[in-house]
């Protein structure tokens, strides 16, 4: 056989156990990478990135005030986000002392004001109340932002969204302060309209908390932290200390929002409403009185002390409006005022006024506490009937029959036939027949 073919008969004879290899590797490449990839651990999940172009508003063009939306990011996740954020390494000069101009009154509104935001901001946290009042005071001089404390500290309250303060929209001051939680608020706000300065957060204009991003974070430069707050100013020339150069309006408006925790709020409201006397419902937001949800003739509201008890009888009058039935039961201390029906035995005694309405059956009555209203008619006064409770017992309800077709809380009414209640439990005290 020539040496040629001999060559290639002998590979044509190995050709079987090379692709036998061949077959082998390729099964085990394959196969490897394959099993890694299964049962390898997962990468940990990372933080959405939010990015954004940061653009520097010309000092022709006012900056916008973005209201306050937040990213859909766990907090540990904003967390991580918020660390990735650098510190702008421009100067942070602090910001000039300011002092409110205006009279006694309208210091003693913005006071109120400021001291409600570092309160609900920043909690019982001196330090934090200090910067938080901070940044109100730099906005005020700003000219993007209202031109008095009040108009900052509620910018956007009057809707559900866009309030640049969240705790002036989202029902959360309808928690009231300890006193002496409250008291060290007016403090602070009070040292930072006379001048106090807290100059780490410098002229910043915004903050947050680190664990959420709002939107508006990317376009802004961050300043500082304080505690767990992220504090931030304007890009270019809107965040240097020349544009601070408003001039402050000396009147402060009233805000019938902290009537219940400010005398020069709720008492301005009286002036500021309608008939210079009517004083709007606190735990309604300021706005008009508004009936209960399960009883549209019904009205429970706080009411400011005033010296005209007969201002109490307009304000339910104009909620009452034209309805034929109308119920209108008001407390001038909030904190024992009823938000809901039936009321309480301590909720009734408390109750400071009462306006009952019933044209059908000719009936229409206004009655006041004249306990806490001296000078009034005895016709005028509500029926105080006061229990000595020797000891825990509940009193069944009236049977239905018995009670008439309305239970009207607060009007003169009949004393309850004591005959079948044990003497030593219950003991009517005398009331005065009515004339």
């Amino acid at each position: 056989m020539p040496p040629d073919m001999r060559d290639r008969t002998e590979a044509t004879a190995t050709t079987p156990g090379i692709r036998a290899i061949l077959g082998a590797v390729a099964v085990v490449a394959i196969t490897v990478p394959a099993i890694v990839v299964h049962y390898a651990p997962l990468p940990a999940a990372k933080p959405v990135i939010v990015t954004a172009s940061k653009r520097v508003v010309p000092q022709a063009e006012l900056p916008p005030v973005e209201p306050v939306t937040f990213v859909d990011l766990a907090p540990d996740d904003a967390r991580s986000f918020n660390a990735t954020v650098p510190f702008s390494t421009a100067p942070n000069p602090a910001a000039r002392p300011f002092v409110l101009p205006g009279g006694q009154e309208d210091r003693d509104r913005a006071t109120d004001c400021l001291a409600a935001a570092v309160w609900y901001e920043a909690g019982d946290d001196a330090v934090g109340e200090r910067a938080v009042a901070q940044v109100v005071l730099n906005r005020v001089r700003h000219p993007a932002f209202p031109k008095t404390v009040c108009g900052v500290v509620f910018e956007g309250s009057d809707r559900t969204t866009g309030c640049q303060f969240t705790f002036t929209c989202d029902g959360a001051i309808l928690r009231k302060p300890s006193d002496s939680g409250w008291q060290r608020a007016r403090g602070i706000s009070a040292a930072a309209l006379s001048g106090a300065v807290y100059k780490p957060v410098g002229y910043a204009t915004h903050y947050h908390t680190d664990w959420v991003v709002p939107y508006w974070q990317s376009s802004l430069d961050k300043v500082t932290a304080v505690h767990t707050h992220l504090f931030f100013r304007w890009t270019g020339w809107w965040g240097t200390p020349p544009a601070f150069n408003r001039q402050v309006q000396a009147v402060e408006p009233v805000v019938a929002k902290i009537a219940m925790l400010s005398d020069a709020h709720r008492l301005g409201t009286v002036i500021a409403a309608a008939d210079a006397s009517i004083v709007a419902a606190t735990p309604f937001f300021g706005r008009a009185l508004q009936p209960l949800v399960s009883d549209p003739n019904t009205f429970l509201t706080t009411l400011a002390p005033t010296t005209t008890p007969q201002e109490y009888r307009a304000l339910a009058e104009q909620a009452c409006g034209d309805r034929p039935k109308c119920k209108v039961l008001g407390w001038t201390d909030v904190a024992t005022m009823a938000s809901t029906l039936p009321l309480e035995p301590e909720q009734m005694t408390a109750m400071s006024f009462s306006y009952l309405r019933d044209r059908p059956a000719g009936f229409e009555k206004a009655l006041w506490n004249c306990g806490e209203f001296k000078g009034l008619a005895p016709r005028d006064c509500m029926k105080r009937q006061v229990m000595r409770i020797a000891a825990p017992a509940e009193v069944a309800p009236m049977p239905e029959a018995t009670r008439g077709p309305e239970v009207l809380d607060g009007v003169r009414r009949k004393t309850v036939d004591t005959a079948a209640v044990p003497a030593p439990a219950i003991t009517p005290t005398p009331t005065p027949k009515r004339p």
